[in-house]
């Protein structure tokens, strides 16, 4: 696993051994980028379950000004520092190594604000559902936040007709997909 673009590019990653994360393969991470290019310059992006912190890493890598990662494995959180180290972008940069709902109350009490929340959860055990009921009323996201969900093809989000949030794009790969969502 590679960073694709910016003053990163072609540097490798490591990525925490095992079947507990699942590296997002490059071509799907290019496809995500893609969309999200217009919106990373400058930006503050939140890598929420982040693994290796590849995700993250690409956006500091194409010009978002921070990043914040959000892990509560050990072993993936000495990932994302080792990962953060080698691409020199520890600077522009803070892991926090809690749970998801946690690291949202802390950012909150400090006042962050996001412009761009990427979030991978574990696959079919609805953590996406939790994560966006509770971000519709936290103060860490603006009125024009863009909050991605990578999500196997089988998670439904119908749910979200009963929150504060639409879907405004998907893409569909051979077994994930990711969703786009914004406040109404």
């Amino acid at each position: 696993m590679r960073v694709i673009a910016g003053k990163a590019r072609r540097l490798q990653l490591k990525t925490p051994e095992g079947f507990d994360t699942r590296p997002t393969t490059d071509k799907t991470k290019e496809t995500l980028f893609n969309i999200l290019n217009p919106y990373l310059a400058d930006c503050d992006f939140l890598d929420l379950f982040s693994g290796s912190g590849a995700i993250g890493i690409e956006a500091l890598s194409r010009g978002a000004k921070y990043a914040a990662f959000v892990e509560n494995d050990k072993i993936a959180l000495e990932c994302i520092r080792a990962n953060l180290k080698f691409t020199k972008l520890e600077e522009l940069s803070e892991v926090l190594g809690h749970t998801v709902q946690e690291a949202i109350r802390a950012l909150e009490i400090r006042g962050k604000v996001f412009d761009v929340i990427f979030m991978d959860p574990p696959y079919n055990n609805m953590l996406e559902k939790e994560v966006l009921l509770e971000l519709q009323h936290s103060n860490i996201i603006y009125c024009d936040t863009i909050i991605v969900v990578e999500a196997s093809l089988k998670t439904n989000f119908d749910y979200l007709e009963d929150t504060r949030f639409r879907i405004f794009k998907t893409k569909e790969y051979k077994t994930n997909q990711h969703v786009f969502i914004e406040l109404k």
